[in-house]
């Protein structure tokens, strides 16, 4: 930013000098005669900021051939503080300035090449060409960078006044620190307040005034910004010979309580970020123990191939994905929409032929179903493995899925999870309203209870069957949709929710959808907010002890089937 002092010195002698010449000039060519630009010119050379000088005036002083003048002109861009000067300033430091054959300055646009008016933007005629580059040297940018960046936080725009404080916090010098506070005084938004306060604290905790160090700390421990933990352990912190970093009391005093009150905060964000992503986590076990509800609950199949169907339906929304990208690349934002009913007639199908082809002809023979179908899943995952490869693949989020919402410092809710628990809500009141408010649901319930007396009275258990095994494998389907939307897709992908599936159905009721609603629900936040304590394993373990347990002491489960259902 400062010059050494003998650059200082030699360009105090250059800008008398050149004062002086020019001062000169105008005299022997008389009153009223112009010299080289000037009272602009004789302003920018001294340094100074008269009324005649404007903006305007300032601005043709960078393409000049001097480079005092192009420093006083920048010097000058400070004292006025007019944030148009931003892009001439942005283009001297980029090389992009000219000098046209109009002695006027003008930004060379390398896109459209042309040369475009600083202030205005308009395009140059052709009495402006041939133009000169600017030359530019290391310590012409060293001046403009400080008048840059305090521009900037004159900006009108909130979001170039937040990023110019953020790059000044990060230069320890007291010229900075004088921008960021004669901007702080002057700020009117609350939010680039704040920021400010924190670029201004940030550079304060090193001051050696302790009075500014403690203002310093107490703007970090209102704000509760995590950001600053480093410094205030360093303020607390004592060396190996015992002594403390800060020899001020009241300074350590109050940087211990903001540690503490920020320590706090984390440990309450950490808590709650963990209850929001069990709820995501809940709502695709959901997924998967809805379609477990059905065709283990209400047809007593024991499916072991009901994780590939989450399989099935997150490789059904990465192939609809590339489709997308190959055909309706305009409608691609779309294509998570189109991939629902393909994922669910996908995995609808191949849960109706897996009931027609084999689980028809072992209904009441519990192992070999559980074989059988055990060998369905490896097949399932072998053939995925020789269509798609066995690397995970990438599903991307539509742009409107993409992002999250900030809750807090720290803590942000994206989208994709919002969609995510939507959807299951949607799904499961769909299967509630099927189950218990049409004619189908009534004779899958009656057919539940007494299958003999309910094929007496007219209802076509066989393709009742097929249609609830589809039913269950389609609904795993439509989970596979929302866990492609959380992570990568592969051929294993059902094989680490099968198990916690079953444990849902089987703590929740069998065939209770409410049931498996709440076991869901707390498994599902359980499981996260034992991983950052005991780790994803030992979590696993506990919760599975826990279920244990709990079906010992209630082998029906928290929803028991009563009265003529049981």
């Amino acid at each position: 930013m400062a010059r050494g002092w003998m650059g200082q010195r030699w360009a105090w002698r250059s800008h008398w000098m050149v004062a002086a010449v020019v001062g000169i000039c105008a005299t022997l060519a008389g009153p009223g005669v112009r010299v080289g630009g000037g009272p602009a010119r004789a302003a920018a050379a001294t340094g100074t900021v008269t009324a005649t000088v404007t903006v305007e005036q300032a601005i043709q002083g960078l393409s000049d051939p001097s480079d005092e003048v192009i420093v006083a002109s920048i010097r000058q861009l400070g004292q006025l503080e007019d944030p148009r000067a931003i892009p001439v300033l942005e283009a001297l430091v980029d090389d992009r300035l000219r000098s046209g054959a109009d002695k006027r300055t003008w930004i060379w646009n390398s896109k459209t090449r042309d040369l475009v008016d600083p202030l205005t933007g308009a395009v140059a005629g052709p009495s402006a060409r041939p133009a000169r580059e600017v030359e530019v040297n290391n310590d012409i940018r060293r001046d403009a960078t400080p008048v840059l960046a305090q521009l900037h936080l004159a900006s009108p725009d909130i979001g170039v006044r937040l990023a110019a404080a953020e790059e000044l916090s990060k230069d320890n010098d007291e010229e900075a620190s004088a921008l960021l506070h004669r901007a702080l005084d002057r700020e009117k938004d609350d939010g680039v307040k704040e920021q400010l306060a924190l670029a201004v604290a940030r550079m304060d905790l090193s001051s050696p005034n302790a009075e500014t160090r403690l203002s310093a700390v107490k703007i970090v421990h209102r704000t509760g910004n995590d950001g600053f933990l480093a410094e205030l352990q360093r303020l607390v912190s004592t060396g190996a010979d015992g002594k403390a970093a800060e020899t001020d009391t009241r300074v350590r005093a109050e940087a211990q309580e903001a540690l503490n009150a920020i320590l706090s905060r984390r440990r309450l964000i950490t808590t709650f970020g963990s209850l929001l992503h069990g709820l995501s986590l809940a709502s695709v076990l959901l997924f998967a123990a809805l379609g477990l509800a059905i065709t283990f609950g209400l047809l007593g199949v024991i499916n072991m191939a009901h994780g590939e169907m989450l399989m099935l339906g997150a490789y059904s929304t990465y192939s609809v994905q590339v489709f997308f990208q190959q055909h309706l690349p305009n409608l691609f934002r779309y294509y998570v929409l189109a991939a629902v009913p393909v994922a669910f007639l996908v995995t609808f199908g191949v849960g109706v032929l897996m009931e027609r082809l084999i689980i028809k002809h072992l209904y009441g023979r519990p192992l070999e179903t559980l074989l059988a179908t055990w060998g369905i899943s490896l097949l399932l995952i072998q053939s995925v493995r020789l269509i798609f490869g066995a690397q995970n693949v990438a599903v991307a989020n539509p742009d409107w899925l993409a992002g999250g919402v900030e809750i807090a410092h720290g803590l942000v809710l994206p989208f994709n999870r919002i969609g995510v628990i939507t959807f299951v809500v949607m799904v499961a009141v769909a299967v509630w309203v099927l189950l218990y408010k049409t004619r189908i649901g009534l004779n899958v319930r009656a057919m539940t209870q007494n299958r003999g007396m309910a094929a007496c009275v007219g209802i076509p258990t066989d393709r009742l069957d097929a249609f609830m095994f589809g039913l269950g494998s389609g609904i795993a389907g439509l989970g596979g949709v929302a866990l492609s939307q959380l992570g990568n897709v592969g051929p294993e992908l059902g094989q680490s929710y099968i198990i916690d599936s079953f444990m849902v159905v089987v703590l929740g009721g069998v065939g209770r959808l409410a049931g498996a609603l709440v076991s869901a629900l707390g498994l599902g936040v359980l499981n996260k907010l034992l991983e950052p304590t005991v780790g994803a394993v030992l979590g696993k373990i506990l919760v599975l002890v826990f279920v244990i347990l709990f079906i010992q002491r209630r082998p029906q489960g928290l929803f028991a089937l009563k009265g003529r259902e049981a």
